[in-house]
């Protein structure tokens, strides 16, 4: 049967019959599909989601700390296919001590930020990533914010002076009014003359 004659329920019935075994689970919520699988297969069962079964949007990549259980983490890729207007999602365990998984972000452009924002916030690291450093966060920040055994009034850190180097001066800044005396529509700096 061609890709463009299946239905989503016949998609899922291609995803599990090529992974067979590969698929640990599958459950179905209010018309969406997730499948467990191991985080091992993420890679290639990703880029035959997005090139045979048209899944060609990722939305979202979440993780869940489950402190006390082992293996710690759950990630969670939400994927969507804009021409069959289906949802699938990929659930995976992480344990602690590895604490790694590769990265799709050559798959989906739009995970890059979506793991960097899990590597900053919960420590999992994704090999292969072209550029994991934080993005919330400041670089050499010991902390990962949203793990459970984080606490919530926080964890003393000494703040870099890189944000405080100086103070940046506001003068002559396109959106920037000049002091005076004039009234606010003369100080808006659109009203100012351009120089050529």
């Amino acid at each position: 049967m061609n890709l463009y004659d299946m239905n989503p329920e016949q998609l899922f019935d291609s995803l599990a019959k090529t992974f067979g075994e590969r698929i640990q689970d599958r459950t179905e919520f209010r018309g969406e599909t997730t499948y467990t699988i191991s985080a091992t297969d993420l890679r290639e069962i990703a880029k035959f989601c997005r090139a045979n079964l048209s899944f060609d949007y990722l939305l979202d990549i979440t993780s869940i700390d489950n402190f006390g259980e082992e293996p710690r983490f759950e990630i969670i890729y939400h994927m969507y296919s804009m021409r069959d207007a289906a949802s699938l999602r990929l659930k995976m365990k992480v344990s602690e001590e590895l604490g790694t998984i590769e990265t799709v972000s050559d798959v989906w452009p739009t995970a890059n930020w979506h793991e960097r924002e899990i590597y900053d916030m919960m420590g999992i690291k994704f090999d292969g990533h072209p550029d994991l450093r934080r993005i919330l966060m400041w670089d050499g920040y010991p902390y990962f914010p949203l793990r459970k055994d984080f606490p919530l009034a926080g964890l003393p850190s000494e703040m870099p002076d890189v944000a405080f180097t100086k103070i940046t001066p506001l003068e002559g800044g396109p959106f920037v009014t000049v002091p005076s005396t004039a009234g606010s529509k003369d100080r808006e700096p659109r009203a100012r003359p351009r120089e050529l």
